[in-house]
């Protein structure tokens, strides 16, 4: 009993740990893109007034067209963090065309080429199945666009009678998974979604050979 309350107990540290990695990774996103872009169109607002007030016209019209580009800019990268916590697209259109359009916007904003394969027929599932099985390969792909430095991913995902199945592979720089670090970490949160599916996970990686990540997920 004793033995099984520190498994517990450490399993939840770790869960705690892997949110709040979670929250520093979307704070400094926030921070870096939207606010410091929003800070910088601040500044270019009081040139704007400053040109308007010297009488310089021309400059002040130069200084409005960049700030039209920063919050151009500053929407974009608002709506891909949105986009990351709750797509919108998941209700509307189901599970499919949400995966897709993740992977190609993904493929855009970090420069990665992912391929996506759908084996079998594509079918909505209930909504909450829905988004527990989207945040699968969402977390995959991020943890592998984040610490993998990889320049090809493949995604495939299998739909059976019974359950769907999950392939992420990446030809980045791999880990040991028995040791601690950011990738592991990472996976901790998976691990407990998955298992609140009843389904499994296994990863595959060596450094500097890629990671193979495989989940199974059973529905009714």
């Amino acid at each position: 009993m004793i033995k099984d309350a520190k498994e517990k107990q450490e399993s939840g540290l770790k869960i705690i740990e892997a949110q709040e990695l979670e929250r520093k990774r979307l704070s400094r996103e926030i921070h870096d893109g939207p606010a410091h872009m929003l800070a910088n169109t601040l500044v270019r607002s009081e040139l704007v007034d400053l040109a308007y007030r010297n009488g310089n016209t021309e400059e002040a019209l130069k200084e409005i067209k960049s700030m039209r580009i920063h919050l151009s800019d500053s929407l974009k990268e608002v709506r891909r963090i949105i986009s990351d916590l709750r797509p919108m697209t998941l209700d509307d259109l189901g599970l499919f065309p949400t995966i897709k359009k993740y992977i190609s916007t993904a493929e855009k904003y970090h420069k990665v080429r992912i391929d996506l394969h759908v084996i079998r027929e594509e079918r909505r599932f209930s909504a909450n199945y829905e988004v527990a099985i989207f945040r699968l390969p969402q977390e995959t792909l991020q943890n592998a666009l984040k610490h993998a430095s990889a320049s090809h991913i493949k995604v495939n995902i299998e739909v059976l009678e019974a359950q769907v199945n999950l392939l992420i592979k990446d030809d980045g720089i791999g880990f040991n998974p028995e040791e601690k670090g950011d990738n592991t970490f990472g996976l901790v949160g998976m691990e407990e979604r998955i298992d609140m599916l009843y389904g499994k996970l296994s990863v595959r990686s060596k450094p500097k050979e890629g990671t193979a990540i495989s989940i199974t997920i059973p529905y009714d």
